[in-house]
């Protein structure tokens, strides 16, 4: 069982604001102050949020955005979007939707090269979850799995991860994996196999061995996999902060069939493109581990995180964070930032109120800002609040004449 260092360099978190007030010389960095901030859809009187930070929600191609949209003050029943970026015409793809939260709402994803949008839903009716996918241009959605939730897949691929419901996951404890093409399902990691390699370090941390594969997390190339371990409470509230333990991350190579590691620390994860490397945050910045062998380091001292992702070409990682105790930051703001390590440098590219009594989705588990890039790289995509609603956002480069 490997820990990553609990606290950085607080004397290095102590510059924060001195370095914050330096002029970046990296030319990215410099690209990424000048850039422009606007609301998604144009509607101002719902909700429009993205799932995820290790979900892109514009499609690979480029020309689409997919987003979850309510009505509802808590943001937890709506319908799945999709806007032409071209023409700016959005369209709804499948309605009736009931999330878990506003925090990653329908879990809505890209997969098979931007044909096929996946999520899932909860129905009130029986009380059961389902997994589904529904082709990008429109038409019928097609059951995929029941009584499972949907974890984040590979845009580029056809396969996405499936784990059994968190606080009550049955006998669906395994982590699956089923194609949004064919329909067909296999099991790629069992929860037995896990604790054959990790039982006494899971018990250690859960307090038992009763737990199952939680929110998994395919690599850019779909041969990878982290993903968390949950201890369930059982019944069928799963809206409440103690439904589960969930703590843990597992590393597995399909490829090689080998576990490559447990880690103690979670910490928002996400992969790197190429698959190798995985960036998160640890207390207040980001550390970037090696998959395979675990070795850590530390990312740009003083850079605060809270969801790091890198852009394609893993020369920036762009993360959000509470700014309201720096920078002079107001009481509920917060930033979105660039960071670039091979500069040691980072740059505040936008900052906006947040987590403020009134604004935005009033869900039991909040939303977050969750920014990641564009799969070209020239877009960074964010959920923000404006007045009653949490909108999203695109920060995008400006094209010089």
């Amino acid at each position: 069982m490997k820990n990553f260092p609990m606290q950085l360099d607080t004397a290095a978190m102590l510059l924060w604001h001195s370095l914050q007030s330096l002029t970046v010389s990296d030319p990215q960095l410099l690209a990424w102050q000048d850039a422009e901030c606007r609301p998604v859809p144009a509607a101002p009187d719902r909700h429009a949020i993205h799932s995820y930070f290790n979900l892109c929600p514009e499609s690979p191609d480029g020309g689409s955005v997919l987003y979850f949209t309510s009505a509802a003050v808590d943001g937890e029943r709506g319908e799945l979007r999709v806007l032409n970026r071209v023409d700016g015409v959005e369209r709804i793809i499948v309605s009736g939707l009931v999330a878990e939260d506003a925090h990653r709402v329908a879990c809505q994803q890209w997969l098979a090269g931007g044909e096929q949008i996946a999520y899932h839903n909860y129905d009130p009716r029986d009380r059961r979850w389902r997994v589904f996918t529904v082709s990008a241009a429109g038409g019928a959605p097609r059951l995929l799995a029941e009584d499972r939730q949907l974890g984040m897949g590979a845009a580029a691929g056809d396969w996405a991860p499936l784990y059994g419901c968190h606080w009550n996951p049955g006998v669906h404890r395994d982590l699956e994996l089923v194609n949004v093409r064919t329909g067909a399902i296999h099991v790629a990691v069992t929860i037995s196999a896990v604790l054959e390699q990790y039982g006494a370090d899971v018990e250690q941390l859960l307090g038992g061995r009763d737990v199952s594969i939680f929110f998994p997390v395919l690599s850019p190339d779909g041969q990878r996999v982290f993903f968390k371990l949950a201890r369930g409470g059982g019944g069928n509230d799963f809206r409440s902060p103690s439904a589960s333990k969930r703590e843990g991350m597992v590393i597995y190579d399909f490829a090689e069939k080998r576990f490559l590691g447990f880690h103690t620390w979670w910490g928002h994860p996400s992969w790197t493109r190429d698959g190798k490397k995985i960036l998160t945050k640890v207390d207040h910045g980001s550390v970037l581990f090696d998959a395979g062998d675990g070795a850590a380091t530390p990312l740009v001292p003083g850079a605060a995180s809270n969801h790091p992702s890198f852009n394609p070409a893993q020369t920036l990682y762009v993360t959000d964070a509470n700014i309201a105790w720096k920078n002079g930051g107001r009481p509920g703001e917060w930033g979105i930032f660039a960071v670039a390590p091979s500069a040691n440098e980072f740059t505040l590219i936008h900052r906006f109120p947040f987590r403020t009594k009134g604004l935005g989705a009033q869900s039991w588990r909040l939303p977050d800002p969750h920014p990641v890039f564009s799969a070209d790289g020239q877009r960074i995509y964010f959920n923000a609040n404006a007045g009653p609603w949490t909108r999203l956002q695109v920060i995008e480069l400006v094209k010089k004449p």
